[in-house]
């Protein structure tokens, strides 16, 4: 039987090969080891010999043409043999009847990377991979960006500015500007219009981003199945060295009489609502509730947040969430701590949300911010050890399948989008170059994007006190001449610092630019400089970031423009 010429495989990531010149014709003789034909990948040229004697009976692509890996290119044989009856070049693709059962289409050892998700971890990740030299594949259901592109850190920003620019319009007459029909109105169809014009220019940039880098993209629902491949949309089988799953997160939903109302929105639905509702109801007072929360208070409606714990955003330093609180509630937000919610009754155009032991709230709309749990249907057929709906991971993002990594909010570890990046960099290199990167979290910040923002790294002074002995340092800036001249001066800045050593061990912010200063603290805390070495820093004058310096002399009972303390 007639020997096959194949077009081979001349590395991991090559998936087609270009014929260059064939050196023998058809009925030329051929002899084992001789070569008979040159091709050119996108990588180098070969030479291919052989693999049988005989005579080159079909050519069945000529030179210049490009042929997929493992297709037949020739054959060689006997004098007189036939091959009418083999396979001539490319086979009819098969015709799939409506009901049918897909055909799997299974691309062999095509990539050294898969990654299942394009939000912050998994398209960092995938980017990574590909600067690493590998070849890499994604898989994103929907548009790329995740969660905090489409729904979450960037369209609540742009929220945000708008309620900062409407609160900048009332305060104008304090400083001298003076504007005439001060009538402010909100036209919400071009805050969406704005909103989503700049969620799209931004996942836009991240498809650019993939594919300046060479990663190809696949667009559909991407599973694992028992064999370790990834399957995208049930039809189509990629096969990779190691796979990526990042998932992502999803809104959570209680189990509470009146929650499927449609009048409740999910974080994600508030961002799409045309109009701005007369009075609305936040169930949840984390970041998310407040952030939204005072977004459309600033906006216009009147807002009551509804928080289980006794204080808003309880992950803060508690006298940081307390003074948040005093500051929202000055700006007409009202805010119930202790409130366990019993259920919500529709009443025709306005809904009941019932309070155990409390009033009730009464709204036109409410807002289910209770927070986000990972999105696990990426992970298929594969079983991973898992931890409260989380996939449980090591310090190199590695899961308990080994080759499998889930960085970013599919792990629960710290469900932020800057971590996100991080852990997707270092699940990446750990699956190329194997596990040499561990992740280190204790330098990355948190933000509320209020007004005024709130931001913190490290240990709660609570959290602090428990584990060490420690001096507290605080500046305010309404000591801040930059913060004094821009009308922007409530809040301060908290340093924790341990007592023997001078190490920072956290720091807690509130007040203007909060989020670009704590990313001084962030390295501060990274490079293990202590108070004392910061206080040899000279800062620029007038800048907001003083106060970071300042609440770090305050440690060491330096601080120059603090009242002095009295002795006790």
């Amino acid at each position: 039987m007639a020997h096959e010429i194949i077009m081979p495989k001349a590395g991991i990531d090559m998936t087609e090969g270009q014929i260059v010149k064939w050196l023998k014709k058809e009925g030329d003789p051929v002899s084992e080891g001789e070569i008979i034909l040159e091709i050119m990948t996108d990588k180098t040229s070969m030479e291919i010999e052989a693999e049988a004697s005989g005579i080159l009976l079909k050519i069945l692509h000529q030179d210049g043409e490009t042929v997929p890996i493992a297709e037949v290119i020739g054959y060689i044989g006997q004098e007189g043999e036939s091959v009418d009856d083999m396979p001539q070049g490319e086979e009819e693709p098969e015709v799939v009847h409506e009901g049918d059962e897909k055909p799997l289409i299974r691309m062999e050892d095509s990539y050294h990377v898969a990654v299942i998700g394009g939000g912050p971890a998994g398209y960092v990740a995938a980017i990574k991979a590909a600067q690493l030299g590998a070849k890499v594949a994604i898989v994103e259901k929907g548009t790329f960006g995740g969660t905090c592109l489409n729904v979450g850190c960037i369209p609540t920003k742009a929220y945000l500015k708008n309620a900062e620019i409407i609160e900048s319009i009332a305060s104008a007459a304090s400083r001298g500007i003076l504007i005439e029909n001060p009538t402010v109105k909100v036209d919400m169809e071009k805050v969406l219009e704005f909103k989503n014009g700049v969620v799209k220019r931004l996942t836009g940039g991240v498809v650019a981003l993939l594919k300046s880098n060479g990663v190809d993209i696949y667009n559909g629902i991407g599973k694992v199945n028992k064999n370790k491949d990834v399957v995208v949309n049930d039809s189509q089988i990629i096969k990779a060295d190691k796979i990526i799953l990042a998932g992502g997160s999803k809104a959570t939903k209680i189990n509470l009489p009146g929650i499927d109302n449609p009048k409740v929105l999910t974080s994600d639905d508030i961002l799409f609502l045309n109009e701005v509702p007369e009075t609305l109801a936040v169930i949840g007072g984390g970041v998310v509730g407040i952030e939204l929360g005072q977004s459309f208070a600033g906006l216009g409606s009147k807002v009551t947040v509804i928080e289980m714990m006794d204080r808003i955003v309880p992950a803060l330093d508690h006298e940081v969430s307390d003074e948040l609180a005093k500051i929202l509630k000055k700006k007409g937000m009202n805010i119930i701590n202790s409130a366990k919610i019993t259920e919500i009754v529709d009443k025709g155009n306005k809904l009941e949300i019932r309070i155990d032991g409390k009033d009730p709230v009464i709204a036109d709309k409410a807002l289910l911010s209770i927070g986000r749990v990972p999105d696990l249907d990426g992970i298929g057929e594969v079983k991973f050890e898992t931890e409260r709906g989380k996939i449980k991971v090591d310090k190199y993002m590695e899961t308990s399948v080994k080759g499998i990594y889930a960085p970013g909010d599919i792990n629960g570890i710290k469900m932020l989008a800057h971590v996100a990046f991080r852990m997707g960099e270092v699940a990446a290199e750990n699956a190329v170059k194997g596990n040499e990167r561990g992740i280190k979290l204790l330098s990355s910040p948190s933000v509320v994007y209020t007004s005024p923002e709130v931001a913190m790294v490290g240990l709660t002074e609570e959290q602090a006190r428990e584990r060490y002995d420690v001096r507290v340092g605080k500046f305010g800036f309404a000591a801040n001449g930059r913060a004094m001249a821009s009308g922007d001066n409530v809040g301060f800045v908290k340093v924790i610092a341990d007592n023997k050593y001078g190490e920072i061990l956290g720091v807690h912010i509130i007040g203007p630019s909060a989020a670009e200063i704590i990313n001084q603290a962030s390295l501060i805390m990274e490079l293990e400089i202590t108070v004392d070495e910061v206080v040899k820093t000279i800062y620029g004058h007038p800048t907001y970031s003083e106060a970071l310096f300042e609440a770090c002399a305050d440690v060491l009972g330096e601080a120059v423009h603090v009242p002095k303390k009295p002795k006790k």
